[in-house]
């Protein structure tokens, strides 16, 4: 505690009297100054214990004493010393009665008191307590350095609220809280969420106070990277002292400490993961197992989901790049390589790659702190542009991917960008596979993503891509401008009033090329049928006999059965 009036009157060797002002000797005394000008305010601060003789104040005159007294009031002034057999034999009765009137502690200063002793005092006070206070913040260090060794980062928190007097909490890089001391303390941590991502969207080192109605709680960052990986709430009663300012900075540091080495051995683990996935692509479980040790606990043995996430951005990128077109101009979906007959089916190769950045690091901190809530495992591998998870099927992780594609759809149904983002990633989820399905899986995956692509979603499930009609990948802009392209001839025909082809084509198509039934169809006659494909066939360069033409045609109609 700072130097109080209090203390300085149970000095022994000031000598002080108190003239006014006792209910207030509680007061804290920040400085002790001597002034005997006739407005000193202008060069105090606040917290000051003032000295005065009274040199330039007409002491005596109780409205000038008044004005005085007040205004030091006003500006903060913690208490006023008055030496006395200087200038005046006693405190006259106008300034006492003008500090009574204020309630300023008026503290009498016995000619023998020099004011350097007064100010000496106080000094020596104040060091005593900034010494005590270092002493305390060296000794939090040693205590919260071997908590956070033995008990880890609960052990910390726990040891830190005790320090404080409050509680303490520990956040993810998606603002979730992973652990907290006391316990009752997850519940008031948990509703600062929000102010959290607050603060996880400012540059580090960042803070934030928050006021509540039973307590006052600081929110600092921690890590050295631009993007803060966690966060520590410090709640307390009131304004943490010195003492506790120095507790909650080594509390930082160590998890900063903590967090880093996380972060380095979790590169390292990525480093892992991406050999392992590479054996199981390989068809080669058995040397997965072996690298992956106890890493991933019983991950690779039960059935898990293979997911490939890459920014929209990217997609939209790689889809402008890929040179391959269909017939006619139309570009062909980017689908993952497909086996040669006789050739076991290969995926592409997965390498580990840099940090995830963008959307596909806000996904992979979603999933990764779904999969720690939930005590699972989970592969995690950055692979270029790409990001390839590794799985339990029906798992948290599964489940947060899910559910973090349909919040990016619902924010795009409503045109509002998710968390302030605009680049979200674009996801496709195997079926359930076991270790020698690996590379199934990651095709599964890839075609996936790809229909995801095409629709537009944040997320495919390869069920749907197996179990659905193939009209619904017809959807895209790309098909339908070759569909119309394709029959743009036959349109235009028709458009002359020279005979209904489209219709005739189509009846014809759908009845598998049977004359009579698609005439019958039709209203018409078999000849004037044959003449119209006949037509159909001089109009386009192409033969019907070809079954590669009538599926083309076929699925032309399709594309555009919606538009006519």
């Amino acid at each position: 505690m700072p130097p109080t009036l209090a203390s300085l009157v149970h000095h022994s060797a000031l000598k002080l009297t108190v003239r006014a002002g006792e209910e207030r000797l509680a007061t804290p005394v920040r400085w002790a100054h001597a002034s005997e000008l006739a407005d000193p305010v202008p060069y105090m601060e606040g917290g000051e214990l003032l000295l005065i003789t009274a040199l330039k104040l007409d002491a005596e005159d109780p409205e000038a004493m008044r004005r005085y007294v007040r205004r030091l009031g006003q500006a903060g002034v913690a208490g006023l010393g008055f030496a006395v057999g200087v200038h005046y034999a006693t405190i006259p009765d106008a300034l006492v009665d003008a500090a009574v009137e204020e309630g300023l502690p008026l503290l009498e200063v016995p000619r023998r008191t020099p004011f350097l002793a007064i100010s000496k005092a106080v000094s020596a006070a104040i060091s005593a307590e900034q010494y005590q206070a270092v002493t305390a913040g060296f000794a939090a260090q040693r205590d919260l350095t071997k908590q956070a060794l033995g008990g880890g980062p609960a052990g910390l928190l726990a040891a830190l609220a005790g320090q404080v007097d409050g509680w303490a909490a520990l956040y993810d890089a998606t603002g979730a809280v992973v652990a907290a001391a006391p316990e009752w303390a997850a519940r008031r941590a948990a509703r600062l969420t929000p102010e959290v991502e607050r603060l996880h969207a400012r540059t580090p080192p960042a803070s934030l106070v928050v006021g509540g109605e039973a307590d006052r709680v600081e929110l600092h960052t921690l890590g050295t990277s631009r993007r803060p990986r966690a966060a520590l709430a410090v709640g307390t009663g009131a304004p943490l002292g010195t003492a506790e300012r120095y507790a909650v900075h080594s509390a930082i540091a160590l998890l900063t400490l903590t967090t880093e080495r996380s972060r380095s051995l979790h590169e390292a683990e990525q480093r892992v993961g991406a050999a392992v996935l590479r054996m199981l692509l390989a068809g080669e479980p058995e040397h997965a197992r072996t690298a992956a040790g106890s890493l991933y606990g019983d991950l690779l043995d039960a059935p898990y989901r293979l997911i490939i996430a890459e920014a929209a951005s990217a997609t939209a990128a790689r889809a402008h790049a890929d040179g391959r077109t269909a017939p006619h101009g139309a570009p062909r979906p980017v689908d993952a390589p497909r086996p040669v007959a006789g050739e076991r089916a290969v995926a592409a190769p997965v390498r580990a790659g840099e940090p995830p950045a963008g959307p596909l690091a806000a996904l992979a901190e979603h999933v990764e702190a779904a999969a720690a809530r939930a005590g699972e495992a989970l592969l995690v591998v950055p692979d270029g542009e790409r990001l390839v998870l590794l799985t339990a099927d029906g798992g948290a992780a599964a489940r947060a991917c899910v559910g973090y594609a349909a919040a990016v759809d619902q924010a795009r149904t409503t045109g509002q960008a998710l968390a302030g983002r605009t680049d979200e990633p674009v996801m496709g989820l195997s079926a359930p596979a076991g270790p020698i399905a690996a590379a199934t899986a990651y095709r599964q995956a890839e075609q996936a993503l790809s229909v995801a692509r095409r629709r537009g979603r944040a997320l495919v499930e390869h069920e749907e891509v197996a179990t659905g009609s193939v009209v619904q990948l017809l959807s895209d802009d790309a098909v339908r401008a070759f569909a119309d392209g394709l029959l743009r001839a036959l349109r235009e025909h028709d458009a002359t009033g020279r005979g209904d082809l489209v219709a005739s084509l189509r009846a014809w198509l759908s009845r598998h090329g049977q004359w009579d039934a698609a005439a019958a169809e039709l209203g018409v006659h078999r000849h004037t049928l044959r003449y119209r494909m006949r037509r159909v066939e001089e109009i386009l360069g192409r033969s019907l006999d070809d079954p590669d033409v009538r599926m083309e045609l076929w699925l032309a109609l399709k594309a555009t059965s919606g538009t006519e």
